[in-house]
């Protein structure tokens, strides 16, 4: 507990009793709201124990004095905690983050209404519908009910004294049949009203009784011969069709339904609701939580469930949900299906808030480069179970053939990328013939030895290009003989030279990673790296070898001139077979006359 006396008896004090409670700090400011069955618990338990989490004992050390509101059932105190979030953005509750404001659908409060897109709500009578998160959805909703139906677009004040007046004219979409031209009178408001209820019905996602009605009017036109009647009716019935088949998803059972899935992250969660009328969906909404304490996904869901159902006004009964929680709202059913036409709902919902989640990580990686690459180094430390994600790793690998010109390469990558003026080159000193594992002893002695005599930071990962039989000769010399402690991982091959599994651990288990998984592809391209330079190094190596073992034996020629020669004839087969004016051309005829002596007694042995 506090040692603050006031605290103590506000905390004391506290009823046993549903509520809302409110933490403030030194400056009076409402850093905390949150709700409670027994407020007398819940605020007791952040003062009598030492928490987990340390962002919620920093909250508990910045609490200076607190308030609380007893309501009469869990339910309003729900209600109320999210009206005083929303008012107070207090700095420790989770943060709605929703700065995108998405389009509605308007029906203007006006003698003959308008049906518009806007991203602007104003309190003005007019009726909502939306947010819409799909622009291709709602687009494509106004498309249909302006080809179905003959309502206006003009923006004119369409009174009944106005119209009497003769302010207006009809325009040209009169004369092309898409308005009835109820400017100047031809067209009642009672008509026109007809045609705003059933749009009403269509947006709310009920286009059936619609479909149904206008097939019995076409019907019974066609009975009484007015083809060209039905046929007009036929056209509206065919878009009322299209558009329930593609909205459409579960038979009729599921009516007034709202559903929400549910997925996060270490800092954010994320929340779908798809409303359901009828089989359809009428509209598809994710929003984010800034994750700022411990919270659990219950309680993240329930906030967004109150927040979206008053968001959309919704007053469905049924709410399905992906886990068992307690859900204090009065008069609903919560379920959590395991099959069937609600759990292809509850899976779409899911897909829906899966794609959200990384449409948000794509567009976080555009922002900031390194996030890709600091998400794969976390995948690693859980992969792992490493105690910080490996922002530099060092991988070796050794070349040689037969054991001649033995040579060793360590590569370095610093948050997932080669970092190549850390790479580093090695030619093996103390063995003798073809050795890998007592060669990749000597490397990883005389690297490590060195950065701890010159006290450079160590990597947080070492991985071998190989398997068992290197990563245990390189823990002989961190551990045994360094006394060091650094993670050691392996990356075997298959007999076609492709990377297979990532090794980890003494003894060493199969780390299992799919071919085409972001963290394999990361690993491969780290093997191939260390690869393609061990053997460029090596190619080097024996070129020059070559190249000396040639040259080096004749009786006065230096240095100088070895590299003139090379430089001009690119190769010791080119120097053996050229002409001796050829090489006075090159390096001068004193000494061209020495080389060219040299090759052709050699060649008359």
């Amino acid at each position: 507990m506090k040692s603050n006396n006031t605290l103590k008896e506000q905390v004391n004090a506290l009823p046993d009793k549903p509520g809302v409670y409110q933490y403030f700090n030194a400056n009076d400011e409402i850093i905390y709201v949150g709700k409670a069955k027994n407020l007398k618990k819940r605020v007791s338990s952040y003062f009598n124990k030492v928490h987990e989490q340390g962002k919620t004992n920093v909250l508990v050390k910045n609490i200076v004095s607190l308030k609380y509101i007893v309501v009469e059932t869990e339910e309003d105190a729900l209600l109320l905690e999210n009206n005083l979030i929303k008012q107070y953005q207090p700095r420790y509750n989770v943060l709605l983050k929703d700065g995108k404001t998405y389009p509605s659908i308007c029906i203007t409060n006006e003698p003959f209404p308008r049906i518009f897109k806007t991203r602007n709500i104003y309190k003005n009578g007019g009726q909502y519908f939306g947010p819409y998160s799909s622009t291709f959805t709602i687009n494509s909703l106004l498309e249909i009910v302006h080809d179905l139906f003959p309502i206006r677009t003009c923006k004119w004040m369409l009174t009944k004294e106005n119209i009497q007046a003769g302010k207006f004219k009809v325009c040209l979409q009169y004369h092309i049949h898409k308005c009835k031209g109820p400017c100047e009178g031809k067209e009642t408001e009672a008509e026109y009203k007809l045609n705003i209820e059933q749009i009403r019905q269509i947006i709310q996602g009920d286009a059936n009784e619609i479909s149904k009605m206008l097939l019995e009017q076409m019907q019974l036109l066609a009975s009484e011969y007015k083809f060209e009647e039905a046929h007009q009716l036929k056209l509206k019935y065919d878009l009322i069709e299209g558009y329930k088949s593609k909205s459409i998803i579960a038979n009729t059972v599921v009516e007034n339904t709202d559903v929400f899935a549910y997925d996060e992250n270490e800092n954010s969660a994320y929340v779908n609701i798809l409303r359901i009328a009828k089989g359809s969906i009428v509209q598809g909404y994710t929003i984010e939580y800034k994750k700022r304490l411990d919270e659990q996904k219950e309680d993240l869901l329930l906030m967004a469930i109150v927040e979206l159902r008053e968001r959309f006004q919704s007053k469905s009964k049924e709410i399905i949900v992906p886990f068992k929680m307690d859900i204090p709202i009065a008069g609903i059913t919560v379920t959590v299906p395991q099959r069937g036409d609600r759990k292809k709902l509850l899976d779409l919902s899911l897909q829906n808030v899966r794609q959200y989640k990384l449409d948000k990580l794509k567009q976080a990686e555009k922002l900031n480069p390194d996030q890709r690459a600091i998400q794969l180094l976390k995948t690693i430390q859980e992969a792992l179970h490493l105690d910080k994600p490996p922002l530099t790793i060092e991988c070796f690998d050794n070349s040689n053939i037969s054991g001649s010109d033995a040579v060793a390469a360590c590569v370095v990558f610093k948050k997932a990328k080669p970092s190549k003026k850390d790479y580093r080159k090695y030619n093996i000193k103390t063995v003798v013939g073809p050795d890998d594992y007592a060669s990749m002893k000597e490397v990883v002695r005389r690297r490590y030895s060195r950065m701890l005599n010159e006290e450079s930071p160590l990597p947080d990962l070492i991985i071998a290009d190989g398997g068992v039989g290197q990563m245990e000769v390189i823990r002989q010399v961190i551990e045994d003989e360094l006394k060091i402690s650094i993670p050691i991982a392996g990356l075997a091959k298959d007999s076609k030279h492709h990377t297979r599994e990532l090794l980890f651990g003494f003894p060493a288990k199969a780390i299992g990673l799919k071919i085409n998984d972001p963290l394999f592809k990361l690993l491969a391209s780290m093997q191939d790296e260390v690869h393609r330079f061990a053997i460029s190094f090596h190619r080097d190596k024996r070129s020059k070898s070559q190249t000396a073992s040639e040259l080096d034996t004749i009786t006065g020629i230096g240095e100088k001139t070895k590299n003139d020669l090379i430089k001009h004839f690119k190769s010791v087969k080119r120097i053996k077979s050229a002409s001796l004016d050829e090489l006075t051309e090159a390096i001068g005829k004193s000494r061209a006359s020495i080389v060219y002596s040299h090759f052709k007694a050699n060649e008359s042995l």
